[in-house]
């Protein structure tokens, strides 16, 4: 059973696009339907993660909004992150569903329950994950990614009626 879903950023909750103003400022735009989905994940008592190379106080902000607790940052490892998440959680990687799209992800999403990308995702990656979804990032992705899950492990009614 799955009980953490962790999330890339850049090409996974955004379309990957960075954007900077003239004043210096990054602008990055999540779907609000991706949003929800996590949001509501969370308020079934399951915990989710962002983990991502890059720095935002934009990120940091998404993550506040949607309850994500375990939120790192300017990583290199992600995999070094995801074990010690594992241990302050008490989980196993069995029970980690992960999305992400490009090489830094690719030894967490190798060693992981159940592996996702983005329809737009590195082609190396579509190799090794296990499901390769049919939105793109900052497209949907993730909401497609915890559709699947709630599908599979019968939880679509327990989803649904927080909503009810």
């Amino acid at each position: 059973m799955i009980e953490l879903l962790v999330l890339d950023v850049d090409g996974c909750l955004t379309d990957g696009s960075i954007i900077y103003t003239v004043s210096g400022d990054e602008i990055k735009s999540f779907n609000v339907k991706d949003g929800l989905a996590v949001a509501t994940w969370i308020r079934m008592g399951k915990k989710a993660a962002i983990i991502t190379g890059r720095e935002s106080n934009i990120v940091a902000r998404r993550a506040k909004e949607l309850g994500i607790t375990h939120l790192y940052q300017g990583v290199n490892n992600k995999q070094k992150v995801l074990e010690q998440i594992l241990k302050e959680e008490n989980l196993k990687y069995e029970s980690v569903a992960a999305i992400g799209d490009d090489l830094n992800d690719f030894s967490m999403l190798k060693k992981i329950g159940w592996s996702f990308t983005p329809h737009d995702g590195s082609d190396f990656i579509k190799e090794i994950v296990d499901t390769v979804l049919e939105k793109d990032g900052g497209y949907g992705a993730v909401r497609e990614m915890v559709e699947k899950i709630l599908q599979k492990e019968n939880k679509v009614e327990e989803f649904l009626r927080l909503w009810q």
